[in-house]
């Protein structure tokens, strides 16, 4: 508790863009910041950076986290047989889905973690949730903010060599720290470079490995994550949002004694970070490794989903 307490404290940004802000850190993206993003496109080419949103995927209940259910409502064989009520031989075909926000590839909102009964920016946690949603810092808030600059550090491939590892994926349990992240930087080469608003990808290889192997305990499992050690270094870089190819961001199990999340907890309602989970960084990374550019525009907005705490979502790296 006291290492949460005083993680808290050094990494906290509350007032800093005035007591109505809801958009913490995504503050450090400004409209310089994207120009330069949108000149960083030179190949044209384009990658999803979103995982499967299906029965497929890696959700097993918890906390009633389930994969998505998508049902047809009208299909083919409707129109085929004339039974859609539509004249001239006109016909379609619809669905829906049923899905936890957080069930495959997503943001984590502001008012997704609480501290000590705090939300983003000192409010009071009950306050800013309730039966009716985030009305204070709902998802909808960064419908148009989430465009910037994207970089890719590729940890797992970067300390490949240095762990002996038989593929570039780091093992369960595996924490990364802030010298790991600038040893990656150092390998990958100047497009690395980390600074304010920009949007960080760090690439573990856990899915890789879930492709390879089945998804095991992909979800609220044993994973390599980030050290609680490195909240000191993302605000230090003024980082706009941060996403990993994990289920949970941080490293499983925790660095603390019955703790849960603690990462989380200092960055989220304390600092104002956006957190992405679950996206799929493979392709990104096996191209970036050829070309040896590691910067990209990126273009992840969430759905506008009103007073939600989270958002599924296709983000899209063009290089």
């Amino acid at each position: 508790m006291g290492s949460i307490e005083a993680m808290a404290e050094r990494c906290r940004n509350w007032g800093r863009w005035g007591e109505d802000d809801v958009l913490g850190t995504l503050n450090f993206i400004d409209e310089a910041k994207r120009a330069h993003a949108a000149s960083l496109v030179r190949t044209g080419r384009v990658f999803s950076l979103a995982q499967a949103f299906d029965t497929n995927g890696p959700q097993t209940g918890w906390r009633r986290r389930t994969n998505p259910v998508h049902t047809m409502t009208d299909t083919g064989l409707e129109a085929e047989f004339g039974d859609q009520g539509f004249p001239h031989g006109f016909g379609g075909a619809d669905d829906v889905i049923a899905m936890p926000l957080q069930c495959s590839t997503q943001w984590d909102g502001l008012g997704h973690i609480f501290d000590r009964g705090k939300a983003w920016n000192g409010r009071r946690a009950g306050a800013v949730v309730t039966s009716d949603g985030d009305r204070v810092t709902g998802i909808e808030t960064a419908a148009a903010q989430v465009v910037s600059r994207g970089v890719l550090l590729d940890v797992g491939r970067a300390l490949q060599e240095q762990l002996s590892l038989e593929h570039p994926e780091l093992p369960d349990g595996f924490a990364i720290t802030p010298d790991h992240l600038q040893a990656t930087i150092a390998a990958q080469g100047v497009t690395s470079a980390v600074g304010r608003g920009d949007i960080l990808l760090i690439r573990t290889g856990q899915y890789a490995r879930t492709r390879r192997e089945g998804w095991g305990h992909y979800a609220g499992g044993p994973a390599p994550g980030l050290s609680f050690t490195t909240a000191p270094w993302l605000h230090a870089r003024e980082v706009a949002a941060v996403a990993t190819d994990t289920w949970g961001f941080e490293v499983r199990p925790n660095e603390f004694d019955d703790a849960f999340q603690p990462l989380h907890q200092i960055v989220i309602p304390n600092m104002g970070l956006f957190i992405g989970e679950m996206w799929a960084l493979d392709d990104l990374a096996a191209h970036c490794a050829a070309l040896g550019r590691y910067e990209f525009l990126l273009s992840a907005p969430p759905l506008p989903i009103t007073g939600a705490v989270g958002s599924p979502l296709n983000p899209v790296a063009l290089t």
